[in-house]
């Protein structure tokens, strides 16, 4: 078990460094990366690639194998 999620743990890091690195520069700086839009910005969801979201998954299955690797 613990060999098993050892193996997905390493395959989840390394998807999700290509999915980091695939993904395309924006110009916002630090305003878009703390929040600097308006109100107004609702359903911020849908304007995510789909790339984004596959980055934020791999991104939550790295957190949950990296706690079961700490808990075993």
């Amino acid at each position: 078990m613990r060999t098993l999620l050892s193996i997905v743990h390493v395959v989840v890091a390394i998807l999700m460094m290509i999915a980091v690195l695939a993904q395309q520069r924006k110009q916002g700086g630090f305003t878009g990366v703390f929040g600097g839009g308006t109100q107004a910005d609702t359903g911020q969801w849908q304007r995510f690639t789909g790339l984004t979201k596959l980055t934020i998954g791999l991104a939550g299955v790295f957190m949950l194998t990296s706690l079961l690797l700490a808990v075993l």
